[in-house]
């Protein structure tokens, strides 16, 4: 059975901050780096991998709450920006997304679901099966405001249509970002752990928009301990993986993955290996079938998800321009 990687995490993360220093300084010829923090354990190794890089004054911390996020995720960033010593800018963008239809968009989709559904409701995307070699996010959890819990299958139009309204979110973050980082002529830091950028769990020109990536050859098991070893707060680094899309709270083993991280982690590790699912199962202490399984879910996404990692085709290259 193959193990995860052991790594050297301080030097790693010496290693990443001084190439940051570098992309941001000779190659980009920026004066700093924009991170958006969300409180989670991406962001903010991300941030304090900044503050190495650049400086804490350097770095700026952007806060961009809307209806659906969590009151917890912006406490956890603005105790991250605390305890960085960075400046942070908050801004809630609940008003943009209305006004673009998101929150319209997405109760029309919902409503089809589940008749009744209005914005007092709250809800959550689940993945039904999970890992199974196939890829689609197929029902929707919601509990009224009464209290009652409900669970129904998407229609095919509806699940793309949610999607692509609640994709806003992403997107318009990535505006914000863009915003500082023009103003003060900084680049912008994108926060996708190994599994993320893997397995496409981002959004095309929303969170996978960025100058630099420095994280997204880290497990997240990885994320975690080196977060730990730079002195994050405990709070953060003790924190389950949330999405912090919709309104009720929402893991995203359930959401996308199908697997906690730790498993998603050895699954990843293992297909890459080359190593035959009986292994992934000892170390699952699954079946062969269920690891099988697991392997094809994992290739399945790739396939699915490999539009998101494509720029703008040419249909002639331009040889002077690299």
């Amino acid at each position: 059975m193959a193990q995860l990687p052991d790594i050297d995490l301080a030097a790693e993360a010496h290693f990443i901050a001084n190439t940051m220093r570098d992309i941001t300084f000779q190659r980009l010829r920026r004066r700093g780096l924009v991170v958006a923090m969300s409180g989670g354990i991406d962001s903010s190794l991300c941030a304090a991998l900044a503050v190495r890089a650049v400086g804490a004054d350097r770095v700026l911390g952007l806060l961009l709450p809307e209806r659906d996020s969590s009151s917890a995720s912006g406490r956890l960033a603005s105790m991250l920006a605390s305890h960085l010593g960075i400046r942070s800018a908050t801004h809630d963008l609940g008003g943009a997304l209305e006004a673009i239809g998101c929150y319209r968009m997405q109760q029309e989709a919902l409503a089809n679901a589940i008749p009744g559904f209005n914005p007092a409701w709250k809800f959550k995307l689940v993945i039904a099966p999970a890992m199974q070699g196939q890829v689609g996010i197929t029902k929707v959890s919601a509990v009224s405001p009464a209290g009652i819990a409900v669970e129904h299958r998407l229609r095919a139009d509806d699940y793309l249509k949610l999607v692509a309204a609640t994709n806003f979110k992403q997107r318009l973050r990535k505006v914000m970002d863009y915003y500082h980082a023009d103003a003060n002529r900084y680049a912008v830091v994108g926060t996708p752990n190994r599994l993320e950028y893997d397995q496409g769990f981002f959004v095309k020109l929303g969170d996978g928009s960025a100058d630099m990536k420095p994280i997204a050859h880290l497990y997240k098991f990885q994320v975690y301990a080196m977060a730990r070893i730079l002195g994050l707060p405990d709070e953060i680094t003790r924190a389950t993986p949330t999405t912090d899309t919709f309104s009720l709270p929402q893991g995203q083993d359930e959401f996308y993955f199908g697997l906690p991280y730790p498993q998603m982690d050895l699954a990843l590790h293992h297909l890459d290996a080359g190593l035959p699912a009986s292994e992934l199962a000892a170390a699952l202490g699954c079946s062969a079938d269920a690891a099988q399984k697991i392997y094809a879910g994992i290739t399945a996404k790739r396939r699915s998800t490999a539009y998101l990692h494509t720029g703008a085709i040419l249909v002639r290259p331009l040889t002077a321009v690299s």
